[in-house]
């Protein structure tokens, strides 16, 4: 398993508890703990410019980060992360440790594509409803995806792709379909158009003046 796409420096930290977080915080840097696997979690800190920028990419929430711990590099991805409600700022962030030999779970962003080559969105004014922008798979860690297409090019009017109609890269399985049928989650519907409702009186008068 080759290093993750983004590389963070980290250091343990071994002064805890909300006032320690508020004054990392003060300092520009992040709290986080790592978890997961056979080993106890890790309280670390990150510089907040450095997780700042990384986060800005959708590929950080998806795929196999490298954490440099202390100069021990640790693979991992990353399961919550809390912001400012106001302020562009991070506050705290969860990473699960990976194994390559144990399949992991997580969420994928989905990429719409080819809308503007469906006929009903080109042609009749039709538009794609988003019922869902990512999905939770499960693989081995050498199977992850960056993302999963799905291509609206031959989705007809009034017609709902579901999870089920999805096109998946190999070793990679849906986590809510292996629930049963009912969590055959609907994906994007192909809606008709809405144009403006007409009153009943105006379309007489209009009638009337032809």
């Amino acid at each position: 398993m080759s290093d993750g796409i983004f590389t963070l420096d980290a250091q343990i930290r071994t002064d805890l508890g909300k006032g320690a977080s508020r004054r990392l915080r003060h300092a520009d840097n992040v709290p986080a703990v790592l978890y997961g696997g056979t080993e106890a979690p890790v309280s670390l800190t990150f510089a907040h410019n450095k997780v700042f920028q990384a986060q800005a990419f959708e590929a950080f929430y998806s795929q196999i980060l490298t954490l440099n711990i202390d100069g021990v590099k640790v693979e991992a991805v990353i399961k919550d992360m809390q912001r400012h409600p106001f302020k562009p700022r991070v506050m705290h962030m969860d990473f699960f440790r990976v194994d390559a030999n144990k399949e992991l779970s997580t969420h994928i962003p989905l990429h719409f594509i080819n809308e503007n080559q469906n006929d009903s969105i080109k042609y009749a004014g039709a538009h794609a409803e988003h019922h869902m922008l990512d999905v939770e798979i499960s693989c081995l860690p050498k199977d992850l995806p960056e993302f999963i297409e799905v291509d609206m090019s031959q989705v007809e009017l009034e017609h709902t792709l579901h999870l089920s109609d999805l096109v998946i890269p190999e070793g990679t399985t849906l986590v809510e379909l292996t629930k049963g049928e009912a969590h055959d989650l609907a994906v994007v519907t192909v809606k008709t158009a809405k144009g403006p409702s007409v009153d009943a009186g105006d379309a007489e008068e209009d009638a009337a003046a032809v």
